[in-house]
């Protein structure tokens, strides 16, 4: 069942009489009403007509919110445990009966922002599941609508930016690349490393631990951030052969020397898919199927539940990550990350003519019993 907050009166109602000490038949005398009617409203029978709620709120001292319970916000941990509540959802139930419950969130809880821009990350994350191409695209632009929203009216920066990051996706996914560019121009803007004074702030102040924990973070993150570069300027490089292998090599290494594939195992796939797919186009079919086989590897290796965690390099992340919107799991659920492994073979394209290969079929056949296993 969907985390949402419903309306109280009938509790706010009892101790609201009971805190200032009175009884039912004092609390009906006041309000004008029987003693059986302020009963019924104290155990959820009914609920006194909407023109008693301003007296009843200035009787109780609180406000008309208050008395009904209703808070059109949530906190970060409401946020966090619906945001997994319904991810799990969309693995177990059909995805138009989660769409409905995504809805009544979103409507429900219409100006608490950062839930709005959790739930563009849940909807971009799950939205390919939708039946058809044309359902996709609506709920799409759905999420390009709450995108707005949130820049238009949160004042949040930090909220406006990643919605405006969020936005672009949308438009890009809508074959809208020139609005992609106006959205997140210009992207690279002169580098001023806040971290780095951050950090000999903290040292200068004595806070030598601090300067060492931004400062790893700084790195995690900028480390995170190549990887995620990296498939796309593999991508874009089909055309050097000699560039692209010294671009995969360079990549291979780094992930040995950083132990990234149990360090932050998920951020190796689309580099894995896109470094097999590049050798593909330009005809190294030994090379595709070795990175694939890295690929299914990592996939079917013990990394699940998937959690982000540091290790014994990056021994001051955890908490940076326990702080995250989301916490420490990843947007997608285990189940669904499992389930979608073999389809990123079997349903793309660019390696269809791999079919027939006897080492491709051995790593598809492994993905499939992936998707029975238990965590």
């Amino acid at each position: 069942m969907v985390f949402v907050k419903e309306i109280h009166i009938a509790s706010a109602v009892l101790e609201g009489r009971k805190r200032k000490n009175i009884t039912q038949e004092d609390l009906a005398r006041y309000m004008g009403v029987s003693k059986a009617s302020v009963s019924k409203w104290e155990t959820g029978q009914s609920y006194p007509d909407i023109t008693f709620l301003p007296q009843l709120a200035t009787f109780f001292d609180i406000s008309i919110d208050d008395l009904m319970g209703y808070a059109p916000q949530m906190t970060k941990e409401e946020i966090r445990n619906l945001y997994h509540q319904l991810s799990r959802e969309f693995s177990t139930l059909p995805f138009a009966t989660v769409m409905d419950r995504c809805r009544e969130v979103v409507k429900k809880y219409y100006s608490c922002y950062p839930l709005l821009l959790q739930m563009t990350v849940l909807l971009l994350n799950y939205s390919n599941m939708a039946e058809t191409e044309e359902l996709q695209r609506e709920i799409v632009g759905d999420i390009q609508g709450l995108c707005l929203r949130i820049k238009t009216e949160s004042d949040d920066l930090s909220l406006k930016k990643q919605a405006n990051f969020f936005e672009a996706i949308c438009a890009l996914s809508l074959g809208s690349p020139a609005q992609v560019i106006d959205l997140l121009e210009p992207v690279n803007a002169p580098w001023l490393g806040d971290e780095v004074i951050a950090a000999s702030a903290h040292y200068a102040l004595g806070n030598i631990d601090k300067a060492k924990e931004v400062s790893q973070v700084a790195v995690f993150q900028h480390l995170m951030a190549m990887f995620g570069i990296l498939p796309n300027f593999l991508m874009f490089s089909t055309d050097d052969a000699e560039k692209y292998d010294q671009i995969m090599a360079r990549t291979l290494a780094l992930i040995e020397i950083f132990e990234v594939r149990s360090l932050h195992p998920a951020i190796l796939f689309a580099l894995y898919l896109t470094g097999a797919q590049g050798y593909l186009v330009l005809g190294e079919e030994t090379k595709a199927l070795d990175i694939l086989e890295q690929y299914v590897d990592l996939a079917t290796a013990d990394i699940y539940p998937i959690e982000f965690s540091g290790d014994s390099f990056f021994d001051q992340v955890n908490a940076w990550f326990a702080d995250f919107d989301l916490g420490v799991k990843p947007p997608r659920d285990d189940v669904s990350i499992r389930a979608g492994m073999g389809d990123a073979l079997t349903k793309n394209p660019a390696f269809s003519h791999l079919a027939e290969n006897d080492r491709f079929q051995n790593m598809v056949n492994r993905l499939e019993r992936l998707k029975t296993r238990g965590d």
